[in-house]
């Protein structure tokens, strides 16, 4: 689960030295654990986890859970979203709570070369909330929402009224009992 917002706003505390500085106090290793991980270590994920668990905590009181200092928390994000480990710090946002209850995959088909149209067309369709390349029967592996089934056609026709589409199946969701999950992973990489 994404934290739902920055853990420090510019000019507070909490907030991060300006960029090319170090926060890290003397000493103090920001460098993963040895054993071929080269991602993260078991503080890395400790710090993804509070974060995870409290989107809205602070670098301070990261610090003070964390039993490290300050600077050693702030310099472990820097370099965890530098490294694109922490890609954001965005709300998770639940598109059944706002009027789209019905997700679907759709598998599409297009035309050789045309891969960057579909791609730039699909971008232009708000109910597309992702776009997978993919090996196999298909190219193209797309996760759409509706606001009804009924709907969702509209969205399957908006989706593939393109040329470069030759063809599509659609799948539509019935439960989802393993949400997307994250910190499992991030357990099991600082660990190791």
């Amino acid at each position: 689960m994404p934290p739902a917002q920055s853990p420090s706003s510019p000019g507070s505390p909490d907030s991060p030295a300006p960029q090319g500085t170090s926060t890290t106090p003397q000493g103090t290793s920001t460098t993963p654990a040895a054993g071929g991980n080269d991602s993260i270590d078991a503080l890395d994920g400790r710090l993804i986890r509070l974060l995870a668990e409290e989107p809205r905590i602070g670098v301070l009181e990261c610090s003070r859970r964390l039993q490290v200092a300050r600077g050693t928390v702030q310099a472990r994000l820097d370099r965890l979203q530098a490294k694109g480990v922490i890609s954001g710090f965005g709300p998770e946002v639940d598109p059944a709570a706002i009027g789209y209850p019905v997700t679907a995959f759709a598998t599409l088909e297009i035309s050789q070369g045309q891969g960057a149209d579909v791609r730039a067309h699909l971008a232009r369709v708000p109910e597309v909330l992702e776009l997978h390349t993919i090996t196999g029967i298909g190219d193209m592996l797309v996760r759409i929402v509706a606001r009804s089934n009924a709907d969702l056609q509209r969205v399957i026709d908006r989706v593939v009224g393109f040329d470069g589409i030759v063809r599509s199946s659609t799948a539509i969701v019935l439960e989802n009992p393993v949400p997307y999950r994250i910190l499992p992973l991030v357990d099991q990489a600082a660990a190791e």
